[in-house]
């Protein structure tokens, strides 16, 4: 083998070594299911997605995510057509489940440390942007607690665990 062949090599195995440890410092990576959803406005735990939350929380090695949160009970259309609800399903869809996409970021210990939202069902989230301050991830094994706090003060607590 020449020299020039041993260093392409040598350099080969030192960056995806180092990319390895990249990736598996990133703790929040990979696809998360909703266990329970718990809101806290004046003291009270109320089910924020009702008693069968569900959603999935997606965060790709390239650093984006997807976070899709539903109220598994929230009754169907009667006219079984998205555009066409009466006012009170669009108000109990619209109030029992959010979806909303952006860019994250991590730190050097591979903690989550912040999002900024680029689309969302909401409208008022788009262009926002949350670090530890608005929006704590923590990560313990296979599972991960999320803690947002509303502008106005209100917490909201989620459980995941992480999808095998």
């Amino acid at each position: 083998m020449s020299v020039r062949s041993a260093i392409l090599v040598l350099a080969l195995i030192i960056s995806s070594s180092a990319f390895a440890q990249t990736a598996t410092e990133n703790q929040v990576v990979g696809t998360w299911r909703m266990m329970s959803a718990t809101i806290d406005p004046g003291g009270q735990n109320i089910a924020a997605y009702g008693e069968n939350p569900n959603g999935l929380l997606v965060f790709t090695p390239d650093m984006h995510f997807v976070e899709v949160l539903t109220d598994a009970d929230v009754p169907r259309f009667v006219s079984n057509a998205r555009g066409e609800g009466t006012d009170d399903e669009n108000r109990m869809a619209m109030s029992r489940s959010i979806g909303f996409f952006g860019t994250y970021t991590v730190d050097e210990r591979g903690e989550f440390s912040g999002n900024r939202v680029e689309g969302a069902t909401f409208p008022n989230w788009v262009g926002s942007v949350r670090t530890r301050n608005d929006l704590r991830l923590i990560v313990e094994d296979d599972r991960m607690t999320e803690q947002f706090r509303r502008p106005e003060g209100t917490e909201i607590r989620i459980e995941w665990q992480r999808v095998k």
